[in-house]
Order: structure tokens, then C-alpha cells, then sequence
């Protein structure tokens, strides 16, 4: 089936060298939910493809969540037939009980097929939309800025694999708007309208509400912040590398340079200790944490804190902070 080649086609092919998200000739493996968002990602790739000489083939992910799941992962199968894809797919031998685990079994998935049969990038259909759903969502957590920009163009799974989010600047309604124009056969899954799913709450009720009431552009804007985010996290990430190395000392990798790390900026001083807590605790520091040692910064002389989680304290000891 050809597709006329439409503002959306000039607009993906453009992102994608500007980006530099894909290159020619490679293999691309594309997670095919067969959701409006993921089945016009597929589309758009394999209408591409002439120009840029992939290899595409569709994975699939049965989480078995719902009684109609086998049927789903069917309509995707037919759908790789009809384009003439190679398919893959995998069903969960046990029900994931949350959205988290089942995201990371998904992932799991999706790398071993990918490493299996060679494909450097597994491209996925995520939006605009979710990148503002992501954001809210991470902030009533409590995410600092590095959650709220945690859905990104791309990221390292393993050395030989990339993940990459192509759509990341279309809206689910510029997906759903091509699926429709294109005739494109989509599998609708009721579970997406269960507002007992956080994510689903947010884009059912709350996106639209803020939509009606503060910003009609909503989805726009948080997903502009979270590009913006993304390039400053990047920059203070990095900054961040170099001064935790500084601050190291040579010999005793309990001991760090607290006069040299009080000069920086706080945002530098949270980043930089919350690497070194990455290398203390036996779990992922919390903000109490974090600001229990950032006091610590400009303490007297053998203050030190209650015990971190493991058991260990810290304590000021001239210019060092000593793990004890």
C-alpha cells in the first residue's frame, strides 16, 4: 500500500537527519503496540524507507492484561504481513501487576530481540503527549528536573543499541489524524480508557482540563519544557562529572573536598552529591538525603549525620567530608 507523501513524511525526514536520530542502511526494529501512535510510526518509517535503505522489522509485547490480548498481538502480526515486515513477538509467561514492571518487561523484550538479530535501534511511537504526561506525571511524584525530561529522542540501551522516540514532537492527535486521512487499521485498547491508571487519569482529566481552563496548547508547552529541560539537565549532568571528579579524593574513595564543592552553584552541589550518595547507599538517595550532606557543606568542624540507609555516616573532618 503507498501512501502519498504528506507534510508529516517531509516532517519525519527532516527530524531525523537534523537529529541525526537514524541513519542510512541500518537495521531498525519498531515496537508496534497497534495503537494509532505506534502503527503510524511504523507507516511513516517503512514510506521512508526507500530514501534511507532500512531494514525494518515489528515487535510486538503481549502483556496478557487483557482477555482480548492475544487477538491484539494477531492484528499486529497481520499488519507486518500486510507491509511485508519481518515480526517478532513475545508474551509475558506472568501478568505484570503495575505499569512500571511491565514497562520493564517490555524493554527486556524488545533489547533481547534486538540484540538477537542484530538491530542497532528499537524505535517506538512515543508523542508530544506523552512526553506531557510523563512530565506531569513525574511531578506530583516529586522528580527533579532530570524525571521531568526523562522521556527523551534517545537513549543507550546496551552498547550496540538504541532506543529512539521519532515522534517526540507530533501531538497524538497529528498521529491520529494520519491514521484516519491514510485508512490505517488501528487496534483500540479499552484498558487506555480505565482511569484506575494514573497516566490514563492525567490524559483523560487532567490534560483536558488544563487545556480548558489555562492553555489550549497544553500538550505544546510541557513538552517544550521538557525539550529545554532536557538540554539543561544534559549541560549540569556534565559539569556535574567533572567536578564530582574533582572533589574526589585520589586515594580514599570515602573521603570528598566539601571547600571546593561549596563554591559551586546548589544545583551543581545537589547533582554532585547525590553521585556520591549513588556510590554510598544501598538504594537511590532520596532528597532528605541529599540535603542532610549539602549541610554538611558549611558545618563545623566534626558535625556529622545520623545514618544513611546501610548504616554509614557522614562526617566533616576539616576540608573533607569522610564516609565512616
Amino acid at each position: 500500500m503507498t501512501t502519498a507523501w504528506t507534510p508529516l513524511h517531509a516532517h519525519l525526514h527532516r527530524t531525523l537527519k537534523e537529529r541525526r536520530l537514524l541513519k542510512q542502511e541500518q537495521r531498525i526494529l519498531i515496537a508496534v503496540s497497534g495503537g494509532q501512535d505506534s502503527v503510524c510510526l511504523a507507516k511513516l518509517l517503512l514510506d521512508l524507507q526507500p530514501k534511507w535503505q532500512w531494514s525494518l522489522a515489528i515487535a510486538h509485547c503481549d502483556h496478557r492484561w487483557r482477555a482480548d490480548s492475544a487477538d491484539n498481538a494477531t492484528f499486529v502480526r497481520e499488519l507486518a504481513q500486510q507491509w511485508r515486515l519481518p515480526y517478532f513477538q513475545q508474551t509475558a509467561e506472568t501478568v505484570s501487576t503495575t505499569e512500571a514492571t511491565a514497562r520493564e518487561w517490555r524493554y527486556t523484550c524488545l533489547t533481547e530481540i534486538a540484540h538477537t538479530f542484530n538491530y542497532q535501534h528499537i524505535a517506538t511511537g512515543h508523542t508530544a503527549s506523552d512526553r506531557a504526561e510523563t512530565l506531569l506525571y513525574n511531578l506530583v511524584r516529586g522528580s527533579g528536573a532530570d524525571g521531568l525530561q526523562a522521556l527523551t529522542w534517545q537513549r543507550t540501551l546496551t552498547p550496540l543499541i538504541k532506543l529512539v522516540r521519532p515522534l517526540l514532537d507530533l501531538t497524538r492527535t497529528q498521529t491520529a489524524q494520519f491514521c484516519q486521512e491514510n485508512t490505517l487499521s488501528i487496534w483500540e485498547d479499552k484498558t487506555n480508557q480505565d482511569v484506575t491508571f494514573v497516566r490514563n487519569r492525567i490524559r483523560l482529566e487532567v490534560l483536558p482540563y488544563l487545556a480548558t481552563h489555562f492553555n489550549p496548547q497544553v500538550e505544546r508547552a510541557l513538552a517544550q519544557t521538557a525539550e529545554l529541560l532536557q538540554a539543561e539537565v544534559e549541560f549540569l549532568e556534565h559539569t556535574a562529572i567533572a567536578l564530582f571528579q574533582t572533589i574526589s579524593h585520589t586515594d580514599d574513595p570515602s573521603r570528598f573536598n566539601r571547600r571546593i564543592l561549596r563554591q559551586a552553584p546548589i544545583a551543581l552541589q545537589r547533582r554532585v552529591i547525590r553521585k556520591i550518595l549513588q556510590t554510598r547507599l544501598p538504594i537511590a538517595p532520596s532528597f532528605e538525603h541529599i540535603e542532610k550532606l549539602v549541610a554538611l557543606l558549611t558545618a563545623s568542624n566534626r558535625a556529622q549525620t545520623d545514618p544513611f540507609p546501610g548504616g554509614e555516616i557522614a562526617q566533616v573532618n576539616g576540608d573533607w567530608i569522610c564516609f565512616l
